[in-house]
C-alpha cells in the first residue's frame, strides 16, 4: 500500500466518524444538544458535522506537515498514525455502545496497519538512498 492508498483510506475514516456522529445526533433537539454540552456546536452548525478537535479547534490543513524529504515525511506519517491510534484508544474509554465501539476498534486497527506500512517504506528508503539529503523537485 502506498501513500496514495493510505490517504484515500484516511478520507474513508473521516467519512465513518462523520457518519457515526451524524447517527448519534441526527434527531437531537436543541435542548438535548444543550444538555449534552453541545449547545455551542448546535448554535454554530445546527446538526451539521463540523470537523474539529475535542477541544473545539476546527480542522485545517495547517496540521499536515510535509518537508519534501522522504525520511522526514515518513516519520511524520508514522507519528500521525500513532496519534490517531491513541485518539481512538481514548475514545474507547468513553464508549459503551458496541455499535459505536466496533467501528472505532476497526479504525484503530487500520491506524496500526498504516503505521507498519509507513515503517516498511522508511526501511526501504533508508536502505536505498545514498545521499545525505534527498529532495525531489523535478
Amino acid at each position: 500500500m502506498n501513500d496514495n492508498h493510505i490517504g484515500t483510506e484516511e478520507l474513508g475514516h473521516l467519512e465513518m466518524i462523520g457518519a457515526i456522529c451524524h447517527q448519534l445526533t441526527d434527531r437531537m433537539s436543541p435542548e438535548e444538544m444543550r444538555a449534552a454540552g453541545m449547545g455551542a456546536d448546535y448554535v454554530d452548525h445546527g446538526l451539521g458535522i463540523f470537523p474539529q478537535s475535542a477541544g473545539g479547534i476546527p480542522w485545517t490543513a495547517a496540521g499536515i506537515q510535509s518537508k519534501g524529504d522522504p525520511i522526514t515525511d515518513l516519520y511524520e506519517d508514522m507519528a500521525a498514525e500513532q496519534k490517531a491510534r491513541s485518539t481512538y484508544e481514548y475514545l474507547l474509554d468513553y464508549i459503551d455502545d458496541p455499535d459505536v465501539a466496533d467501528p472505532i476498534k476497526f479504525l484503530r486497527e487500520r491506524e496500526i496497519v498504516h503505521f507498519q506500512r509507513f515503517g516498511e517504506c522508511l526501511r526501504y528508503v533508508k536502505d536505498h538512498l545514498d545521499n545525505k539529503h534527498v529532495f525531489y523537485g523535478k
